[in-house]
């Protein structure tokens, strides 16, 4: 580079205060969210295929299945079975229809997809597989797609986040009764 000598060195130009702050993530990248009852739980990133939001009317009710399952949805030319995620994990409330949009987190694992209705996506977040703990007080019917919960402290108080094992929701037995 003839016009500018400092190329090749490296000197110069000092690292703006905005890169020297950025720190490499720790851990693996998963999508927090609550569902009914205001628990929260977390999927790994690499398990979803899509986060879907559209109103109620979109998903289309198929008689003649499990009641765990609220219809299905047209997502670009492909049909999702949709799913109450809170019902399937033994919640005794069913999700609250009557709203402007549900959020559905849509997993896959060998061809097969499957659409999770939750009540809020929280976000995204960097968490340590290392913090994981077993999850403690867990109903018999969520334990089976639990892979552990973590222990997030804030300030004076603890809040919970359940990690679950889509693959087992997946392959669950349930979605046929």
């Amino acid at each position: 580079m003839v016009g500018n000598p400092d190329f090749l060195t490296g000197k110069g130009q000092e690292q703006g205060p905005e890169l020297q702050e950025l720190e490499s993530p720790e851990g693996e990248l998963y999508l927090r969210f609550f569902i009914t009852t205001g628990d929260e739980f977390a999927l790994p990133a690499t398990g979803i295929r899509r986060i879907i939001e559209h109103p109620p009317d979109r998903i289309t009710p198929v008689p003649n299945v499990s009641p765990l399952l609220l219809g299905t949805l047209n997502e670009q030319g492909r049909v999702i079975w949709v799913a109450d995620l809170g019902q399937f994990l033994g919640y005794p409330t069913q999700m609250n229809t009557d709203r402007t949009e549900i959020p559905v987190i849509a997993i896959e694992e060998q061809g097969t997809m499957l659409g999770l209705a939750v009540n809020q996506i929280v976000g995204t977040d960097w968490m340590d597989l290392d913090s994981l703990n077993l999850s403690q007080n867990t109903p018999d019917t969520m334990a089976p797609f639990l892979k552990g919960e973590w222990v997030i402290e804030h300030d004076s108080s603890k809040q919970i986040v359940r990690l679950l094992d889509h693959i087992a929701v997946l392959r669950s037995a349930r979605w046929a009764a």
